[in-house]
């Protein structure tokens, strides 16, 4: 007995991609491709949350002392003047 049901998805521009994909074998059926598909986007957001919770703990674990909302203002406030300043001299 199934465990899922049927469902429509309008794909758009990515149903070429879909049928080319089983046009060419390498997949049996529509259903196939969008499972993979499925497959691929759960790596790629475990991928995703692995990196962040990295980036989280080694901020959480920096020893250096946190900025007050005004230091750290000031100090993104230089940084984009020092980064628009950059790129204004790359354009020339």
């Amino acid at each position: 007995m199934r465990t899922s049901k049927p469902i429509t998805v309008t794909l758009g521009k990515q149903q070429q991609s879909v049928d080319a994909r089983v046009e060419s074998g390498a997949y049996d059926s529509v259903s196939e491709v969008m499972r993979a598909a499925l497959r691929a986007l759960d790596r790629e957001e475990q991928a995703v949350n692995e990196v962040m919770r990295a980036r989280i703990r080694a901020s959480i674990d920096d020893p250096r002392p946190s900025l007050s909302a005004d230091e750290a203002e000031a100090e993104m406030a230089r940084f984009m003047t020092s980064e628009s300043k950059a790129s204004r001299s790359a354009a020339r």
